[in-house]
């Protein structure tokens, strides 16, 4: 997924349906110099991390 995308599924109300390892996540920042992105599973907010941009899916 691009940098430009992922900004806007964050900044959005509407949940998106984004995938990462075949997990529904929530994408909370996007950090455009990086090319990462702080995303957390929907199941388990508890869960944060940090991955690649290229590594999300949206479907």
């Amino acid at each position: 997924m691009n940098a430009q995308r992922a900004q806007e599924i964050s900044e959005s109300p509407v949940i998106a349906n984004v995938l990462y390892n075949g997990m529904k996540v929530y994408i909370q920042h996007v950090n455009e110099d990086n090319e990462t992105a702080r995303i957390y599973p929907l199941d388990d907010p508890q869960k944060e991390q940090e991955v690649p941009l290229n590594q999300l899916i949206e479907q």
